[in-house]
């Protein structure tokens, strides 16, 4: 078997060196369409990331009635953590509340310590959804619920942004799945012009007797190396280009919902992912390519 395996590796090595413009032109295929499809993951994974960090900062606040006592407020939260599909809930007073108001308007705000003595706002909850995009059915809820005066999320807002967060990750999957698939049409054809030059060999080796399997092998493995080297210089672009930008990008995005995926094992996870897809591409090309010559 080792035997075999290691003619096989030699015939594929011999087959790339003979015909070394039409390897050039599978491995260029390879590594634009890798370069593409690299580039896409990136964006794609941290355009998720961000869209993680959104959702996650998506929260209702339930407004307590103004004459809702203590006991009454204690209550209110009990109920309110009894509402399926609520993760999280904490307490805001009114001074907390105006407080937050007062820094989040910045030199504006100041206007508003006059309230400070006269508080006119309303204790508070603020809830978390277990599933981000049930804000809107919770908030629903929560709205039922006895001493909630109001209850507030953004509704148009929350709802524009996970539709086009929906929208962006489709958009993004399906270029990826339609650049994957271009990738493999082009080798099939790149790898289907080398086989062409050798279809009498093929032909010759099934009429003494070699089986299917037999053939195949050194365009499997040939099909392999092609899809690894060409995963080669997208890994090495994406691997410098991304450690660069996230080393410019961190100090400037601190403590924003826009954030990077950290550099490890970020870069590693898309270069074995590459790898694998470069690899997978050069197989099913070569193995489509050479179907066609197997029925002598």
């Amino acid at each position: 078997m080792i035997n075999t395996l290691g003619r096989h590796l030699r015939e594929s090595l011999k087959s790339l060196g003979r015909n070394a413009w039409m390897t050039l032109a599978s491995v260029s295929a390879v590594t634009m369409t890798l370069i593409l499809v690299g580039t896409f993951l990136v964006i794609m994974l941290n355009l998720n990331n961000f869209a993680n960090n959104v959702e996650g900062d998506v929260s209702i606040k339930v407004l307590v009635d103004v004459t809702a006592s203590k006991d009454e407020q204690a209550k209110l939260q009990q109920d309110i953590e009894k509402v399926p599909g609520v993760q999280q809930v904490e307490f805001s007073s009114k001074k907390q509340e105006l407080d937050n108001l007062i820094a989040s308007m910045g030199e504006e705000g100041k206007s508003w310590k006059l309230f400070k003595q006269n508080n006119p706002l309303n204790d508070a909850f603020n809830v978390k959804a277990e599933d981000p995009r049930q804000t809107p059915e919770v908030a629903q809820k929560l709205q039922n619920l006895d001493n909630a005066y109001k209850v507030n999320y953004q509704k148009d807002e929350v709802k524009k942004l996970f539709s086009n967060l929906s929208i962006a990750r489709n958009i993004g999957i399906g270029l990826i799945i339609g650049l994957i698939l271009t990738a493999m049409f082009l080798i099939s054809n790149t790898i289907k012009i080398t086989i062409f030059a050798r279809r009498k060999e093929i032909e010759i080796m099934k009429l003494v007797g070699a089986t299917n399997s037999f053939i195949r092998w050194p365009f499997f493995l040939e099909g392999l190396i092609l899809g690894v080297l060409g995963s080669l210089v997208p890994i090495a672009l994406i691997v410098s280009i991304y450690n660069a930008l996230y080393t410019w990008a961190l100090p400037k995005l601190q403590g924003s919902y826009v954030q990077l995926l950290p550099f490890s094992p970020f870069v590693y996870q898309i270069s074995g992912l590459l790898l694998l897809i470069g690899g997978l591409i050069g197989v099913w090309g070569s193995l489509m390519s050479v179907r066609k010559f197997l029925k002598v």
